[in-house]
């Protein structure tokens, strides 16, 4: 265990989170998501929700500052303008961890596309339908 650090982060996360560099992305998935033939390295997170991923991860990697869209979700397939709960509950993180950062969303087979150049996807046990979100890793300023 370590201090200041959620437990939700095990250490294959962890490395991959500190070894990712600026502009580099990393997935959280849902339990739906195609994430075994995609390319990038799947890490499992079976019984845990892309909620509670997304709120662990955010804790410990910054996101990018330079980019318009530093998180991305998935849209609704037909109705690219739907709003699903989840969406709600991403945004509401993203502005506890991420103040001022928005959340935007692309077309399901433009997110394949993404993800398949991620570092890694965090396939979560996430039940609910567009439970996922792609992060791009910012930097952290010196302080002063």
């Amino acid at each position: 265990m370590l201090k200041n650090i959620p437990a939700l982060l095990g250490p294959d996360l962890l490395s991959t989170l500190r070894a990712m560099g600026h502009g580099d992305e990393i997935v959280i998935a849902d339990a739906n998501f195609p994430a075994e033939y995609l390319g990038p390295e799947v890490i499992r997170a079976d019984g845990i929700s892309a909620t509670d991923m997304l709120d662990a991860i955010l804790t410990v990697l910054p996101l990018d500052d330079f980019v318009e869209e530093a998180a991305i979700g998935m849209a609704v397939v037909g109705d690219p303008n739907a709003v699903p709960p989840i969406f709600g509950e991403f945004e509401a993180i993203l502005a506890r961890h991420e103040p001022g950062r928005r959340f935007s969303t692309v077309e399901r087979f433009a997110f394949y596309a993404r993800a398949k150049s991620a570092a890694a996807v965090i396939q979560t046990g996430e039940a609910r339908l567009y439970g996922n979100i792609i992060l791009k890793k910012g930097v952290i300023r010196p302080k002063g």
